[in-house]
């Protein structure tokens, strides 16, 4: 017998609870990971299903008249609101910014609405709002319209943001997960994990020889570039929480396809393995905030690798592996050892509340 409850409704029917292993949301739920998807597929995506939700893009592509308009939205809840390389306003502009690149699209207009727990200095939340306006100009985006609101001392964590965007598909651009093909390169776009580490540095007070600052960063620009080489690019995504496997993992899996990663080539920083190493954690499924991975035609990636790499946030941009028409929906690695191994979905994140 199933394990169902059933949710009474005010018109009288009983709506069955999806199945699930948790009575209560966990961190977990909240991470990226297989929890999180589990919660997306069996609750959200079937009682609001339809044709541009089942895109699972890092927006919404659509039509209106004729432009054709890419939109997101995202809540930002990190923790601590301030970390090295930046803070939560800068973080919520550029993360919403990204999104709306990863569909192609060049953004153009934004909202922001703020969740502000009684007792946070005012200092503060000044200078994430410095942060926001300096972040929207040099992404090139207007903040148009917003909300604020002020809950209760101890019923927040200091100030949560809901970034939304909008920007528009230029004509002939098609990018998406479902446009993967077999023989497409991989590229990731610089170093990974920086992020996540940054955080977790200042939340736990860990010190090491070198300050390691986010790469939180609007990918636009460099997106703009990638499009003008004229390469065929096929998907873009921005490995934020959940870090590069998560996100291959997503890709794998909404593609049908099969992704081999050579683990020698993805860049990682030492100073990030040795934080890694210390911690105990995987930097594959650490956060980025100003990274990106490209899927693209074998026969133009070198086209696109060379615009990236005169982009000041791609110059370290690499390939890392290619789509295969076997293992589908897997990820596959090339270890450094010589053998191969399943790169899976964590369940829940190594690092919560990191974007």
């Amino acid at each position: 017998m199933e394990n169902k409850q059933s949710l009474n409704l005010d018109n009288g029917f009983a709506c069955p609870i999806p199945k699930s292993d948790y009575a209560n949301i966990l961190l977990a739920h909240g991470s990226g990971g297989k929890m999180t998807h589990q919660l997306i597929e069996e609750m959200f995506l079937p009682q609001f299903r339809n044709e541009l939700l089942d895109q699972l893009h890092d927006g919404a592509v659509f039509t209106i008249g004729e432009e054709k308009v890419a939109f997101s939205t995202d809540s930002y809840v990190v923790n601590p609101i301030f970390f090295p390389g930046g803070n939560i306003g800068e973080l919520a502009v550029n993360g919403t910014v990204n999104d709306i690149a990863m569909c192609g699209a060049k953004p153009l207009y934004l909202s922001a609405g703020f969740i502000i727990e009684e007792g946070l200095p005012v200092e503060d939340l000044w200078k994430i709002v410095l942060s926001m306006k300096e972040a929207a100009q040099k992404a090139g985006v207007l903040l148009v319209t917003g909300d604020t609101k002020v809950v209760d001392r101890g019923k927040g964590d200091k100030l949560f943001i809901n970034t939304s965007g909008v920007g528009l598909v230029a004509g002939g651009v098609e990018i998406g997960p479902k446009r993967i093909q077999a023989g497409d390169k991989i590229i990731v776009s610089g170093e990974i994990g920086l992020h996540g580490i940054a955080i977790m540095s200042v939340r736990e007070g860990l010190d090491f020889e070198t300050v390691i600052k986010s790469d939180t960063a609007p990918l636009n620009g460099l997106v703009d570039g990638m499009l003008n080489a004229g390469g065929e690019i096929h998907a873009l995504r921005d490995p934020t929480r959940g870090g590069v496997a998560t996100s291959l993992n997503e890709l794998a899996q909404q593609s049908g396809l099969g992704l081999i990663v050579d683990e020698e080539a993805i860049p990682i920083p030492d100073d990030v393995k040795g934080a890694c190493e210390l911690l105990g954690l995987d930097p594959l499924y650490i956060a980025n905030e100003g990274k990106l991975l490209a899927f693209v035609s074998a026969r133009d990636a070198d086209v696109v690798l060379d615009a990236m790499r005169k982009h000041p946030l791609g110059e370290r941009s690499v390939v890392v592996g290619e789509v295969v028409d076997r293992y589908h929906g897997t990820v596959v690695m090339n270890s450094k050892i010589g053998g191969t191994r399943v790169v899976d979905m964590l369940s829940g994140e190594q690092l919560p509340r990191i974007c």
